[in-house]
């Protein structure tokens, strides 16, 4: 096994989950990471926790979304519910084996299925602002993944691990220091009442008075570097072009801009996949409010790889999520959806916050 693989378990169930004796911990993901599955199994027994593990198979998930009726799209089973009250910490895997196994799949029947599972997606949220679950989600490099990302597997390996510093003699100690460094920039931003966010293709203003700035340092995902807020729901008024393409379920969409007025989306485009953005973004009356604004501090991760962990982290950008606000920052918008949209501001762009620049071109000057 690559020992990036057990320094990666120990740093997710301790420094992440901080994962406690008599704990019951769930890890998932598909069968394609288990040599991290069953680092993390290890480790978890090892503390005294109570773990277990659900595969994801995605060939069923694939048939289900082709054939289920709506009575089973609608359907929650009992055990799920019970499980989402129950467990005390959630370890997400990702890694696959094919990111485009949803691509012949029916858009509105993605968002439909997104929709029904909102009670679960609320609850999830609730307990992870009032502390009562621990979670984290993480990458396990694969041969997909790798090829999505357009590098050899042993490239990506690097890519991953060195993006979460388990190269290093002590990727908490690392992960502390940004967690310090990011609490000085929050301390400010906590006192800001409106941002504004500029580049040749973006002029979007925000309301911020009141909400928490969240210090992402690889307690909730990992690898991490950012800090983000929910934005007041009616505040979003200007466009947004969002730099990368915009991946979801397994789906790509290109060259995204909306266009906002009282805080929502009152028209989008693409140059690729237009009908599945829409589709998406009618989910629920919340899908097109802003969830969260956030801004990308891990400089290592120098190039976009398609994955939505990496991409939102890159330093040097921002992100803004159409759908759910985060709780925990103080966020009131409902939706089942939660997508995060990336754009670069390397170049020729600015963050003001009341009135006064406080990022330009890819680096905070405060």
């Amino acid at each position: 096994m690559d020992p990036r693989i057990e320094k990666l378990a120990k740093v997710l169930i301790h420094y992440s989950l901080k994962l406690k004796k008599g704990q019951l911990l769930k890890i998932q993901g598909e069968a394609v990471a288990m040599p991290l599955i069953k680092a993390a199994y290890a480790e978890a027994v090892k503390v005294g926790a109570h773990p277990y593990v659900q595969l994801r198979v995605p060939d069923n998930e694939e048939t289900f979304l082709k054939h289920a009726t709506d009575a089973q799209m609608r359907f929650i089973s009992p055990i799920t519910r019970l499980e989402v009250n129950k467990i005390d910490a959630l370890l997400a895997i990702w890694g696959s084996e094919n990111t485009r196994y949803l691509s012949g799949i029916d858009s509105r029947r993605q968002a439909l299925v997104r929709k029904y599972s909102r009670p679960l997606i609320d609850k999830l949220f609730k307990r992870i602002a009032d502390k009562s679950l621990t979670w984290v989600g993480t990458q396990f490099p694969t041969l997909a993944d790798a090829q999505e990302a357009e590098m050899s597997l042993a490239d990506y390996e690097d890519f991953v691990y060195g993006a979460g510093h388990v190269n290093v003699a002590d990727p908490v100690k690392h992960w502390k220091k940004v967690a310090k460094e990011q609490a000085r920039l929050i301390k400010i931003l906590n006192r800001v009442k409106t941002i504004h966010v500029q580049s040749p293709d973006t002029d979007l203003k925000l309301k911020v008075k009141g909400r928490k700035w969240i210090n992402c340092a690889g307690t909730e995902n990992f690898p991490d570097g950012e800090i983000f807020t929910s934005p007041i729901e009616d505040s979003a008024e200007g466009y947004v072009r969002y730099s990368y393409p915009a991946v979801y379920m397994g789906r790509e969409v290109e060259d995204v801009r909306l266009e906002f007025r009282k805080g929502k989306v009152v028209k989008e485009t693409a140059a690729k996949n237009q009908q599945y953005l829409t589709n998406m973004l009618n989910i629920d009356k919340g899908a097109r409010f802003l969830g969260e604004f956030a801004i990308g501090t891990n400089y290592e991760i120098k190039r976009f790889s398609k994955n939505i962990l990496f991409d939102e982290k890159i330093g040097g950008t921002c992100h803004l999520a159409v759908g759910a606000s985060i709780p925990e920052a103080g966020g009131k918008n409902k939706s089942s959806l939660h997508w995060d949209m990336v754009c670069n501001l390397k170049k020729k762009a600015e963050i003001k916050a009341d009135g006064k620049v406080i990022y330009r071109n890819g680096k905070f000057v405060i």
